[in-house]
């Protein structure tokens, strides 16, 4: 069976991974990981482990930026941390921090950032003690597939969210421009923005969008997101994933809330379980739903093709809007008290997100003020609406509303 691995930035999106089908999740700690912004505390990490042990997911910690002789003293030190509270296995990309795992008798899974590419790799990792392998995204399904056929080690890829312009994510755009490293977790992602290339000879534009009247008007000219490509979707492609062997799919999105995690994890555990049921058929309604959350338009990467060259921004096509927090919860009559700084109405898709409650999605069925059932609710006033699930003081609620057509 393949583990269905899912990004978790905070307990939000912790609970949510888990209660939508993950077998597993992964997370970065504070320093250590390539997305900065979004960390766990080494003190969280005990937490975290157990309660994911508790609903028997899996726990797996980055550990895969690049390492300098302080970073490599630092996590020399805190590795017997991440031993103790449980985890797993730690990603890693660095030679020197697999080497000090081993000697903490922790599994190492080797990170996509070491752009694995080849069974001789693979073969040396075996003798290293690494446990798993995450592959390098520039790969085809066919070379996959011909890897994990005589792999020695655990197979790993990536099957759904953003791709980067560099080489497994080796890029040095942001360090130059803004002195923030991604290989150190710090990307400032230059490469999403509107960028033209002008030849210097005659100042002709070449590629992305005209700015002024300057310019020759071209309709085959790229928008100016030419640097930016389209987000990673696999989805309708299981069954081929699924009978190349792969022992795990992953999905992309450390910096993403609990909502886009629990979307994605559901359409692809559903995805994942339809196909191993014997009832494969691909439900269109599972892209609708991966649209409604961030994305930049959806592509295969390198599994068939060369990936398209540009995205525009995010393509979502329901956005959320932040309109109150929870007070209290009611258990016997399954309602929350919701204390409102925008208006509620009827029949409004809302999400109910908190630490512990993960992200509850559904629409307003009743709605009350002081015992008396309304139809909508206004900025300022405290109403009660029933919920499908418990939810707890604290928890904020959206409300979702389609994004504008352009």
């Amino acid at each position: 069976m393949v583990e269905l691995l899912s990004p978790v930035r905070d307990f939000s999106s912790l609970n949510a991974a888990m209660k939508s089908g993950a077998d597993a999740v992964y997370l970065g700690l504070k320093g250590y990981n390539m997305r900065a912004h979004a960390s766990f505390q080494l003190e969280d990490l005990k937490k975290a482990a157990d309660l994911c042990h508790q609903h028997k997911t899996k726990l797996y910690i980055c550990t895969n930026t690049i390492m300098k002789n302080k970073d490599i003293k630092n996590i020399k030190e805190i590795l017997p941390t991440i031993k103790a509270a449980g985890a797993d296995a730690i990603i890693a990309s660095d030679l020197g921090v697999l080497r000090l795992a081993q000697k903490e008798a922790i599994d190492v899974h080797m990170s996509v950032q070491a752009n694995l590419s080849n069974l001789e790799s693979l073969k040396l990792l075996k003798e290293l003690g690494v446990k798993r392998v995450i592959l390098s995204r520039e790969l085809s399904l066919l070379e996959i597939k011909e890897i994990v056929q005589k792999s020695p080690l655990e197979v790993e890829v990536f099957v759904h969210g953003a791709m980067c312009l560099a080489i497994s994510g080796r890029c040095f755009l942001s360090s130059y421009l803004s002195q923030k490293s991604a290989n150190c977790g710090e990307c400032l992602q230059p490469c999403r923005k509107e960028w033209q290339l002008v030849s210097e000879d005659n100042d002709e534009l070449i590629l992305g969008e005209p700015l002024s009247k300057n310019w020759i008007d071209n309709s085959n000219i790229p928008n100016g997101h030419i640097l930016s490509p389209r987000d990673l979707c696999m989805v309708e492609n299981t069954p081929e994933l699924m009978n190349a062997g792969i022992d795990a799919f992953k999905i992309e999105g450390r910096a993403r809330p609990a909502d886009y995690v629990a979307t994605v994890t559901r359409v692809y555990r559903e995805a994942i379980d339809s196909y191993q049921s014997g009832s494969w058929e691909f439900n269109k309604h599972w892209l609708k739903e991966l649209e409604q959350v961030y994305n930049r338009g959806f592509d295969t990467g390198f599994y068939f093709q060369t990936p398209y060259q540009t995205s525009d921004s995010n393509q979502a096509t329901i956005m959320k809007k932040d309109i109150g927090e929870v007070c209290n919860y009611y258990s016997q009559v399954s309602a929350a008290e919701i204390r409102l700084w925008d208006n509620l109405e009827l029949g409004e898709e809302i999400l109910i997100q908190g630490p512990t409650t993960g992200s509850l999605k559904q629409k307003v069925e009743s709605m009350e003020i002081s015992g008396n059932i309304i139809r909508k609710a206004n900025k300022g006033q405290n109403v009660a609406i029933l919920v499908k699930e418990k939810v707890r003081p604290n928890d904020i609620l959206y409300k979702r509303i389609r994004r504008p057509l352009k």
